[in-house]
């Protein structure tokens, strides 16, 4: 007569410890690939800076907390209307500044009697202060070169920009990110707007 086998507990053990282990890794690994991706994300999408001085008003008011996209340049180059953020020459000790893109590599650009033209062209954005009482680098036409842009504040008469010697045309290499989100003060809290001349 053969003997009936018992039920194995250790065998039953051994599968639970196994599962509770390949649980505990799996959770252990979407963890890390969260705390990855979350890494990405602020590097690329949520680097907060302040804006430094009037140059921008109204669109973004001194001290306001933007968050910069880093990753925007890195697929594609800025275009005419784009808001840009950038140090001066590439100046490690400067302020970033924050200008929209007027004119991009190729355009030719000039200002006169206080107004910007683009190859021909006027180019208002209906925000800000449009006209000018120092016209700078641009009293005379000029051409903006490869991987430069030709930047304006909105604030005009309260801006250092590519009118200035200072400044001048900025170079895409100096070129940090794309402003696009006000997050503070709450009366500013939105997107920056992106405007063409109209």
């Amino acid at each position: 007569m053969s003997r009936r086998k018992g039920l194995s507990f250790s065998r039953r053990r051994k599968r639970i410890q196994t599962s509770s282990i390949q649980a505990a890794l799996l959770w252990a690994g979407e963890c890390i690939l969260a705390f990855a991706i979350g890494c990405v994300l602020v590097f690329y999408f949520m680097t907060r800076l302040t804006c430094v001085g009037q140059a921008m008003e109204p669109s973004i008011n001194s001290g306001d907390s933007v968050l910069v996209n880093r990753f925007s340049y890195l697929m594609t180059s800025p275009k005419q209307g784009d808001v840009i953020v950038f140090k001066p020459n590439g100046n490690a000790n400067s302020h970033y500044y924050m200008r929209r893109v007027i004119a991009v590599p190729g355009d030719r650009v000039q200002i006169r009697e206080g107004f910007v033209y683009v190859n021909g062209e006027l180019f208002e954005t209906g925000i800000g202060s449009e006209q000018m009482d120092y016209a700078g680098l641009a009293e005379e036409e000029l051409t903006v070169g490869a991987d430069e842009y030709f930047v304006l504040g909105d604030n005009r008469n309260m801006s250092e920009d590519s009118r200035s010697a200072d400044i001048g045309n900025v170079r895409k290499s100096d070129i940090y990110g794309k402003a696009w989100f006000v997050v503070f003060p709450w009366d500013n809290f939105g997107t920056v707007e992106a405007v063409h001349s109209r």
